[in-house]
């Protein structure tokens, strides 16, 4: 099992980027997709979770009403729309794949994880 992340890049305060995530190897119907994201010097983090029928969606509240987390279970893809993008959001983004119906926000809980694409937002 592979996840692909990809999308990350260079953009200035208050702009957009929306990472994606391709996963080959299995369906990624019954997991819950996840992204976290780690800054140098810094542990790693939570961003978003979503369960696999789209229905418990949740978000840290450092991006809350900024980011999207979304997922197409049939391209097995999930996306992470980022709006309004502060240079704080700089990281290499994550995504992530737990098994079980309940997002969690622990990186512990997540078994499958991708490669990371790098986010630079600059003042």
């Amino acid at each position: 099992v592979q996840l692909q992340a990809s999308g990350g890049g260079l953009v200035q305060s208050g702009g957009s980027l929306k990472l994606s995530c391709v996963v080959s190897g299995r369906t990624i119907r019954y997991l819950v997709m996840g992204w976290f994201r780690q800054a140098p010097g810094k542990e790693r983090e939570f961003v978003a979770a979503r369960a696999w029928n789209s229905g418990n969606t949740f978000y840290s509240d450092s991006v809350k009403g900024r980011f999207t987390i979304s997922r197409d279970n049939a391209e097995n893809t999930v996306y992470l729309q980022m709006d309004s993008l502060k240079p704080e959001d700089s990281a290499v983004y994550y995504c992530a794949a737990q098994s079980g119906p309940h997002p969690s926000s622990q990186a512990r809980h997540y078994n499958l994880w991708g490669q990371g694409t790098l986010v630079t937002v600059s003042s």
